[in-house]
């Protein structure tokens, strides 16, 4: 204990407050001066070892107490102050200290009413997102980040940018790449800006995936990338440089609102370019036609990952050479969204993809085997759907390593194009797997996998009987 500073001013004040006493008294009945009392609330005075033992047997103050840490109010409250409505009024950290240590119950208060706050915006939210459905607009709308703005874009926009898709066949037939489309891009790089490309080890590159550095004109990719995830970093870059005039026009046409959601988007089509050089769209379409949409195959022929193979279905929309139009959703182990897009948009109204049932979530206790399943909506819309981890980086012996699930769907009309089909059953196809859109907008009664009651019914309250779902509802 002697070695620790303990500085607890605002504990001792609220001891003090609670007993009606002024510090004069308070001092007094410690045996020390009202001016040192007063520098130990202020906090600037630690707590002595025979203070505390002195508080203890003085006040009944339980030394523990005098320990205890506000790191779960901080944490609380940093939450409440990372709200875009909050993000220009952010305190320091010690000022978050301050208010957590002073005024406890009052910070417990912000931080319930703002859990209030977004619970009700969830609620809005997930009622716009019904009406939706039922094709009545609302104008329901809420404050966002740039990142969630950036992806709520993409999401409604169909993931195919016909302006990128004809740089990127314009760029392919420049570089004349043959098998080798790695080192046709590091011979450009090198004729073209003078930048050389170098894989430095893990030791060197510990954060990072990708790093331009243009004083001395290098590109430097991490080791930990697998040779698919390699390329598309050094294709990035070059797209990026290339086809910079593009990808700024297709920004301005998504009217976004902040110069941080543009760079965001500027990245997110930047990658978008650098998969369409690698899997070039006549190409590319062709192979997934005569595989019959079989992602291993067409990544082995194009040697990509089955991640890029899968996103580059996502994108094959071009008026009057159109592949199946999947959709893409993508999960951590957490049940966190990480992605979303589809070759018409991703169909939130219609599918959604917070069910629980999916077999995206099933995936991560198979890692690297495909799921296959036919599921049906609660109106009777029907999609096949395909799920699989992928891996992230090489980790290191002692980092847990990084794992997504991919979840990869379409109509289940389009199943005779899919070689996927063949898993599927007579009785699985005419007898889909029920789900729902989210828990909240769901009314389908005991489903075992419900996480919340749906905002559209009252709960069940009856003491005499109890549902097989978590949440019974009227």
């Amino acid at each position: 204990m002697a070695s620790q500073k303990i500085f607890a001013g605002p504990r001792i004040r609220r001891i003090r407050n609670a007993k009606a006493l002024t510090q004069t008294a308070m001092a007094q009945a410690l045996g020390i001066s009202p001016s040192y009392l007063n520098l130990i609330e202020r906090n600037q005075r630690p707590l002595t070892v025979q203070l505390i033992l002195k508080l203890a047997s003085v006040y009944r103050v339980d030394p523990e107490e005098l320990h205890g840490e506000a790191g779960a109010s901080i944490t609380a409250l940093k939450e409440v102050f990372s709200d875009p409505l909050l993000a220009g009024e952010l305190p320091g950290e010690h000022e978050l200290v301050e208010m957590a240590e002073a005024a406890p119950n009052a910070a417990a208060a912000l931080v319930k009413l703002y859990r209030a706050y977004r619970e009700q915006a969830a609620r809005l939210s997930d009622l716009s997102e019904m009406l939706a459905r039922e094709g009545r607009a609302t104008a329901i709308s809420a404050a966002r980040l740039p990142l969630d703005e950036v992806r709520e874009t993409f999401e409604r926009h169909p993931y195919h940018f016909p302006a990128l898709e004809a740089e990127a066949e314009a760029f392919h037939r420049l570089l004349e790449p043959g098998e080798d489309l790695a080192g046709a891009l590091k011979a450009w790089l090198k004729r073209e800006h003078g930048i050389a490309v170098r894989v430095l080890p893990a030791a060197t590159m510990p954060n990072w995936r990708r790093r331009y550095d243009r004083h001395s004109q290098r590109l430097f990719v991490s080791e930990r990338l697998a040779e698919p995830d390699r390329l598309r970093e050094i294709a990035m870059e070059a797209c990026l440089m290339r086809m910079q005039v593009a990808i700024a026009a297709e920004i301005e046409t998504l009217k976004l609102a902040s110069n941080e959601a543009r760079r965001l988007a500027r990245f997110e089509l930047g990658r978008y370019a650098a998969q369409a050089l690698m899997m070039p769209y006549q190409a590319f379409l062709a192979a997934a036609e005569r595989a019959r949409y079989d992602i291993g195959v067409l990544a082995a022929r194009f040697r990509v990952s089955f991640e890029q193979a899968a996103g580059r279905l996502v994108t094959l929309a071009r008026e009057g050479a159109s592949a199946v139009p999947f959709f893409l959703l993508e999960v951590d182990n957490a049940g966190n969204r990480l992605r979303r897009a589809g070759a018409e948009g991703f169909p939130a109204s219609r599918f959604g993809g917070a069910c629980p049932k999916l077999a995206v979530h099933a995936a991560f206790a198979e890692p690297g085997r495909v799921l296959v399943e036919a599921v049906t909506m609660p109106d009777g819309d029907a999609f096949l759907t395909l799920a699989r981890t992928v891996e992230g980086p090489q980790a290191a012996f002692d980092e847990r390593p990084r794992r997504t699930a991919l979840l990869l769907a379409c109509d289940l009309a389009h199943k005779d194009r899919l070689v996927y089909a063949d898993a599927l059953s007579a009785r699985a196809v005419d007898d889909p797997l029920p789900i729902g859109p989210a828990c909240r907008l769901c009314e389908r009664p005991g489903c075992l996998a419900r996480a919340e009651p749906p905002v559209t019914r009252p709960l069940g309250l009856d003491e005499m009987v109890t549902g097989l779902s978590a949440f019974d509802f009227q």
